[in-house]
């Protein structure tokens, strides 16, 4: 069985008794494997055939103007390389088990859709209408997924990180940044209002509302 495998991919030479050999060899190992595209076998050889265009990709001519095509080919003159499975989504197979894929297509077969920037955070990446998109998780969004969601907002110039999670600038904190800062606290009940500032209770001033007013 290795002599007979070895025969089917040995280099076509030109006298007679060996084309004889390797076609009936080619009929056993057709029958027994996979047969090329093609003809179908067993046929009638004639070594004086002439295929015009030639046949390509290692092509047999066995009788005029029909060849018969090696594994992984097909076609009038074997010009058409075969993949199987067969390439998906628009892509090319440019030679056996090798596709070319489309953009935004991947994978051996173009069976996977790829996003070229990739997605960020678990996102997924499937075709939208026929293009690659990104599909977010809940609490991210953007066209990578990249830019966390905080639902309450961040307030006075804070950002949001990572889902629900506010980076405020300074002078701020909370959640949502909405709470300021006053190094020194404010007395006498005033309310810190913005970074430093306190806003004061009736009868009362002063940067920190230390201050009562005399009538």
């Amino acid at each position: 069985m290795g002599v007979a495998r070895r025969s089917c991919t040995r280099p076509i030479q030109l006298d007679l008794p060996l084309l004889a050999c390797l076609v009936t060899v080619l009929g056993v190992c057709a029958a027994r494997s996979e047969a090329p595209r093609g003809v179908a076998v067993p046929f009638v050889f004639d070594p004086s055939a002439t295929c015009d265009p030639r046949c390509q990709h290692a092509g047999i001519c066995i009788r005029n103007n029909t060849c018969f095509c090696s594994r992984g080919y097909e076609g009038e003159t074997c010009q058409y390389a075969t993949c199987y499975p067969k390439c998906k989504n628009g892509g090319e197979c440019l030679r056996p088990g090798k596709c070319r894929c489309p953009p935004g297509f991947g994978g051996k077969y173009c069976h996977k859709v790829k996003c070229d920037t990739g997605c960020w955070n678990g996102g997924d990446c499937i075709a939208v209408n026929g293009v690659a998109k990104c599909i977010c998780p809940s609490s991210w969004t953007g066209s990578k997924c990249q830019e966390a969601i905080c639902p309450q907002g961040c307030r006075n110039g804070g950002s949001c990180v990572a889902p629900g999670i506010c980076s405020c600038l300074d002078g701020w904190l909370g959640g949502a940044c909405h709470m300021a800062v006053c190094h020194r606290p404010c007395l006498n009940g005033g309310k810190c209002v913005s970074p430093n500032t306190c806003r004061c209770r009736p009868l009362y001033f002063g940067p920190r509302c230390e201050e009562r007013k005399m009538y």
